[in-house]
């Protein structure tokens, strides 16, 4: 996408496979293997319902059946699209390829990404409406990540736009050791819209914006002077690197599989979260995703599964954003000070974890030094090393200046008061150094108004809750502004002991 040495995630169609109309593609094809490895990614079964085929289909067909048409059926329904795109969706088979490689051989793995588009593609069709770009773009991280936030190329591209990290830092995505952005679905398609806007103005042509997505703007330029001056893609396709010479086909293939997935029996995957089932609030302080867990009754595989941004499973301080279910987002703002208050007092064995700062150091590479010296010098690894810099195929010379982020923990974390949930009484808690508070602290909470924290437990009741600390339901209700008196085990409740 970004740069042509990268290997494309999905969109790249190997020469050495010919088609005729009837031939389908090789098992081999970088297509097929980036649509087997979203069967294979066990976090999204957390995001997925069971699918259920609809009895009363639109065509009447049994869930067993693969509808497959002749090329004049495919050419007629093409031509509809195309009669209201700005781009060229021609049909030919190299384009019938991939729609029978989406709609016959791959099909339950396509049955995913419409799931998954219900998530990501309302995102999409508000952002790029803003910078006012073709809608059907949004099917381009189809073909780039099968709409995997968190996918990698063997090049290093990311994210579900396939971000190179010198064209990531370019558009504002930056990269360190607990945060990658071009992981991050909201400024990964902005940055993504950005640059998509950036090619058009130097092509004037979306499809050949396509083309230079993929290989690049200098590669374009290249096989346009060597066509002799033609300026659209089928023109100078035979010019084009391998894989581009597939990637526009893809492209259109995703189109069409995408509008007319019911005349093919495809349905998507029922997702457990829609676009406008989520919402995103800044997190002031860190916390961990383990933390966060336990705090709004969400397990953790769904936390990382709508924040794939965070590459160790924890949310630096410094504003920013986490993005879950409405009911878990409403449960953290109405309780965000009590949660973090709460959260500190509940780490394992009265320890919590330190606070973690990066700095951003340059290095400058010596003579004779490799990666693995430097890595070593900064007590980092070669993969953050390579993840937070472009490294070539040759490597670092001598005077390469690499931006290293060194970690930096507190000498000494803050101590904490544990609070404990099963002592309404207010009994002295033990300090990390295993003695009492101090006689301030003491006096601190006989004469403010202090609040406990209950974790609710398995088969556990509101009315059962409120007797043990001798209040009414109403007033933990309005405390916590509970609508009814369910309670959820891991719920964490807000009360005021008498």
């Amino acid at each position: 996408m970004v740069s042509l040495k990268k290997y494309t995630l999905l969109a790249v169609m190997a020469l050495s496979v010919t088609f005729s109309r009837s031939q389908t593609m090789a098992s081999d094809d970088p297509i097929a293997a980036m649509l087997d490895s979203l069967a294979s990614k066990k976090i999204f079964e957390k995001a997925f319902l069971k699918p259920v085929f609809p009895k009363n289909n639109k065509y009447h067909f049994t869930p067993d059946s693969v509808p497959r048409y002749d090329d004049y059926v495919y050419q007629s329904r093409l031509a509809k699209l195309d009669a209201n795109s700005p781009f060229d969706l021609v049909y030919n088979h190299h384009v019938k390829g991939f729609i029978e490689l989406y709609t016959v051989r791959k099909r339950e793995s396509v049955s995913r990404m419409m799931g998954v588009a219900q998530l990501y593609y309302p995102m999409f069709e508000e952002v790029f409406d803003r910078y006012n770009i073709p809608l059907e773009l949004k099917h381009l991280a189809v073909i780039e990540s099968a709409l995997i936030p968190y996918a990698k190329s063997r090049a290093g591209a990311t994210g579900l736009w396939q971000f190179m990290y010198p064209t990531g830092k370019m558009y504002g995505l930056n990269v360190s050791s607990y945060v990658d952005e071009r992981c991050d679905p909201y400024k990964a398609t902005v940055a993504a819209a950005e640059y998509l806007k950036s090619l058009y103005a130097m092509f004037n042509d979306w499809q050949m914006v396509l083309a230079a997505y993929n290989a690049g703007p200098g590669t374009i330029s290249k096989a346009i002077r060597r066509s002799g001056g033609k300026k659209t893609y089928w023109e100078i396709r035979p010019y084009l690197p391998t894989e581009t010479q597939g990637y526009v086909p893809a492209f259109i293939a995703a189109n069409y599989v995408m509008s007319y997935s019911q005349e093919h029996n495809l349905y998507p995957s029922a997702p457990r979260k829609t676009y406008f089932e989520v919402d995103t609030v800044v997190v002031k302080e860190q916390m961990t995703f383990t933390q966060l867990s336990q705090a709004l009754d969400i397990s953790e595989e769904e936390v990382q599964y709508f924040n794939p941004q965070y590459r160790k499973n924890i949310i630096p301080a410094g504003g920013n954003a986490m993005c879950l279910p409405k009911a878990q987002i409403g449960i953290f703002l109405t309780n965000e000070q009590d949660i973090y208050a709460a959260l500190k007092s509940q780490m394992q064995s009265g320890e919590g974890i330190a606070s973690v700062k990066e700095v951003a150091k340059l290095h400058t590479v010596r003579k004779g030094e490799k990666l693995s010296t430097i890595a070593r010098k900064y007590n980092v690894t070669v993969s953050d090393i390579k993840n937070w810099n472009y490294i070539g195929k040759k490597g670092v010379r001598p005077g390469k200046q690499l931006r290293v982020y060194v970690r930096e923990q507190q000498t000494e974390a803050p101590k904490k008061i544990e609070i404990d949930a099963s002592n309404p009484t207010g009994q002295l808690a033990k300090n990390e150094a295993g003695g009492t508070e101090d006689k301030q602290v003491a006096e601190n909470r006989t004469t403010k108004v202090k609040y406990v924290y209950h974790k609710v437990r398995k088969g556990e009741t509101l009315y059962r809750v409120a007797s043990r600390y001798g209040v009414d339901v109403s007033e933990i209700k309005t405390l916590n502004n509970l609508r009814s008196n369910g309670l959820r085990q891991g719920q964490l409740l807000k009360i005021k002991p008498q």
